[in-house]
């Protein structure tokens, strides 16, 4: 008679084991190769943990077990990103301090983590606002203060009039802010800022060194957004002042046949006097403030603007007058803030000439300028003086050459990535450590003086003027220089919530060094991060900043030289968990799972198991209730069989055995793919064979159980000492497979879009045409190819190929 499976006993018993035998705890010294695996550390909000962490938590840990068993030594580290907007409001909301909320939390996540048995080295954990981690934060900043990496200067910022506090452009949703719903303005604020654009070629020629998805590749070089063209000057009529546009076409030059300006263009303020609407103008541009840069530069949105009526610019080409208009779709941070409109040439000039009743001139043959813009970088240039005949890509280079002899423009690149605001108007953040005297300026906290310690205050709300609540307590505010022992004050922003997660990673290789941010030789010994896995919200900013601050430390040598570059090797990510029938989970819909009931009724194996069955790792899957009740059934069979009369005999059946070789072959590769669901499935469809034939040899009982402790440890663990082993499953090596006992079970798919091979991928000799199909997509070269197009038809040939016929 089988034992009883008793999840809750079970588990906590070998939470304990691993706990009390610090059984994950990585080898600062050790002859093993190192393999260092990294999750986006969570934020401890006060709900917890949702069910949408484990998916990624799970996955990471089975990859760092599989690698322990290898004979690595492995780095699987844990911490809380703890400082933000969302404590504040929430302390704001309940009148409790977010110091006292943080820490509660944080031991509401710990004891959450260590339910669902994840092997994180616990002894490492950080939190970034202990004083004793953001002190090595602010010790950053001032590296970056000391190489003129960082300065302050005056920004428009978008500003929440409830809230109080500077917002990012992401986090303005059509003129309000994305956290309360609060009418948001432009103001001008001093910020702190740092020079990342200085890294600006080597943020996009690096990714050359790693292995990340295609897709957050080109995430980051868009976000960069580097492009070469012509600056040309715009002399504007009957005045000195001339207008300095930024142009990738400057072969179009002569098609310009107006010019807009941004909202914020300092160029409309010195022309006011002439500018005969100017209460028109005054107008305009006071609701274009109200709208954030993503607003303003959304293609699907309705162009508006507004003519300067009584100045007008020359087109240096031509010699001709065209008219100046403001835009809100002009950004002042990209290019110069000042465009030269050629809309026959260009889609989003040409609806706004349309709109505007302004001429369109064709200066490059070849489309029908009556029906859009012709864009395309082919053709004859026209009605363009002596260029005319010339080919788009000569007269580019002819253009710009005329223009550098006339000393009206010049060849440059440009980015759309700008310096990085760093400072933030509110109270739970890292204080920024520097001092403003009137006599010297800002002056840098000496470092034997870090960490500046964030101070208790009882009134933590933002204020009406805008400045920090820190402003406030003068106690601490007022100092003395540290240069001239002179009256001086604090710097009282604090740093922005990215602040304590661009270099965490480094910080969990030495976590209690109190004289640096880590030891060279053990940032020699871990660095860079082998895999790092996290959400594609974070693929674009997090990334980019974190390779920043990376990037800089390794130049001024606090990263040693042996470490690369690049902080992370390789990037994953994962797709969020949707809540039943595929909408988002949300409190006000009423489907949001908790995972504690989850582990509680079924188990934390069972909840590990079903997130990494449930569908591609890295898609959207909604939540099934059955799905979870399914795998818990998985569960208790291999119980049944281990535990109950399935015979042990000393040689199994040959096409049990050739079906255990193939299993270990896909399951080891499928964690490597994170292909997590087929790994799974194909344990079950071993799981059924030996039910059916009702006995196992020892090399297959003893790799089945190896197979599945990555994804269900608690129980494989049970089952390995059930057996007769007396040392833990985590300790056993992955087991290995027989080449010969694979014949004629793979082959290789041939993956076409349009008869065209644009990929390959090794898959079982059954595989149907549906998963063919899925296998084919998840490719992300294929997806590339795919991406935009409708697909007409699929052609699959067993054995062979898939072919996608796509419009």
């Amino acid at each position: 008679m089988a034992d009883r499976y008793d999840h809750q006993k079970i588990e906590s018993k070998w939470q304990k084991f691993w706990e009390n035998e610090k059984l994950f705890a990585a080898a600062d010294k050790s002859r093993k190769k190192k393999f260092y695996c990294l999750i986006e550390f969570p934020y401890p909000s006060g709900e917890g943990l949702h069910v949408g962490h484990p998916r990624s938590y799970t996955a990471l840990d089975v990859l760092a077990r599989k690698r322990r068993m290898e004979g690595y030594n492995v780095l699987s580290p844990i911490g809380y990103d703890a400082f933000g907007l969302p404590s504040e409001n929430y302390a704001i909301k309940t009148g409790i301090h977010p110091a006292e909320t943080t820490k509660k939390n944080i031991a509401t996540f710990t004891k959450q983590l260590k339910a669902l048995g994840f092997s994180f080295d616990w002894d490492r954990a950080v939190t970034t606002t202990d004083p004793a981690y953001y002190q090595w934060t602010q010790w950053i900043f001032l590296k970056l203060f000391e190489h003129d990496m960082a300065y302050k200067a005056s920004m428009p910022i978008n500003w929440c009039l409830s809230c109080n506090i500077g917002l990012a452009n992401e986090e303005v949703v059509n003129g309000r802010c994305e956290r309360c719903g609060g009418e948001v303005e432009k103001r001008l604020k001093e910020q702190w800022m740092l020079r990342i654009t200085k890294y600006a070629d080597r943020l996009i020629d690096d990714l050359d060194l790693v292995d990340y998805p295609e897709r957050v590749k080109a995430q980051q070089i868009n976000w960069i957004g580097k492009s070469h063209g012509a600056e040309i000057n715009f002399q504007i009529a009957n005045q000195k002042e001339a207008l300095t546009v930024f142009t990738t076409r400057p072969d179009t030059l002569f098609g310009a046949t107006f010019m807009v300006v941004a909202p914020e263009h300092p160029a409309i303020s010195n022309l006011e006097s002439r500018i005969s609407n100017l209460d028109e103008v005054r107008a305009y541009i006071r609701r274009a403030l109200e709208k954030s840069d993503i607003e303003r530069t959304d293609a699907s949105k309705e162009k508006t603007g507004v003519e300067l009526k009584g100045v007008a610019a020359i087109n240096p080409a031509t010699a001709e007058k065209i008219p100046i208009l403001v835009a809100d779709y002009v950004l002042l941070s990209y290019g110069t803030g000042a465009i030269m409109a050629v809309p026959a040439h260009d889609q989003r000039d040409w609806e706004f000439a349309k709109k505007m009743k302004l001429p369109i001139v064709e200066v490059v043959s070849g489309g029908d300028i009556s029906k859009g813009a012709y864009e395309p970088l082919v053709g004859e240039l026209v009605n363009s003086g002596k260029f005319s005949g010339q080919s788009v890509t000569k007269s580019q280079i002819e253009i710009i050459r005329w223009l550098e002899n006339r000393k009206i423009g010049k060849a440059t690149v440009a980015y759309k990535l700008r310096d990085w605001v760093f400072s933030r108007q509110r109270y739970w953040g890292e204080p920024i450590p520097i001092i403003n005297c009137e006599t010297c300026g800002y002056v840098p906290v000496p470092e034997k003086d870090l960490p500046v310690v964030l101070p208790e205050v009882e009134n933590f709300k933002p204020t009406q003027s805008g400045q920090s609540p820190l402003a406030a307590i003068e106690s601490w505010v007022n100092v003395t220089c540290p240069k001239c022992k002179g009256k001086a004050k604090r710097e009282i922003d604090v740093m922005p919530n990215w602040a304590g997660s661009n270099w965490y990673y480094m910080r969990y290789i030495d976590p209690r060094n109190t004289k640096a941010l880590a030891a060279a030789d053990k940032l020699e010994r871990w660095m860079p991060v082998d895999w790092y896995n996290g959400g594609m919200e974070h693929t674009t900013l997090h990334l980019l900043y974190s390779r920043f601050i990376y990037k800089f430390l390794y130049d001024i040598g606090v990263v040693p030289a042996r470490c690369g570059p690049e902080p992370y090797k390789k990037r994953t990510s994962h797709g969020l968990i949707l809540g039943e029938g595929g909408e988002k989970m949300s409190k006000s819909k009423g489907n949001v799972v908790n995972p504690d009931e989850v582990v509680g009724k079924f188990g934390a194996d069972t909840l590990r198991l079903y997130e990494m069955f449930m569908g591609p790792f890295d898609q959207a899957i909604p939540w099934d209730s059955a799905g979870v009740a399914g795998t818990r059934r998985f569960i208790e069979k291999v119980w049944t069989m281990f535990t109950g009369r399935a015979s042990v005999v000393k040689s199994a059946d040959e096409s049990l055995l050739m079906l255990m070789h193939q299993t270990i072959k896909k399951v080891s590769r499928d964690i490597e793919t994170q292909d997590y669901n087929t790994a799974i499935s194909a344990l079950m469809i071993l799981a059924n064979a030996i039910a059916t034939g009702g006995s196992m040899d020892r090399f297959i009982r003893e790799n089945f159980l190896k197979l599945l402790s990555p994804f269900a440890p608690h129980v494989a663990e049970e089952l390995w000492l059930k057996t007769k082993h007396k040392r833990s499953i985590q300790l056993e090596a992955w087991p290995s497979y027989d080449e010969a006992m694979l014949v004629g079970q793979q082959f290789e798919l041939i993956i076409q879009i349009n008869g065209k091979v644009r990929a390959s991928v090794v898959v079982d000799a059954d595989i149907t045409e549906q998963l063919a199909e899925t296998t084919a997509r998840h490719l992300d070269k294929v997806a590339l190819h795919l991406e935009g197009k409708t697909v007409q038809n699929i052609i699959f040939v067993p054995g062979r190929l898939i072919n996608f016929v796509v419009t």
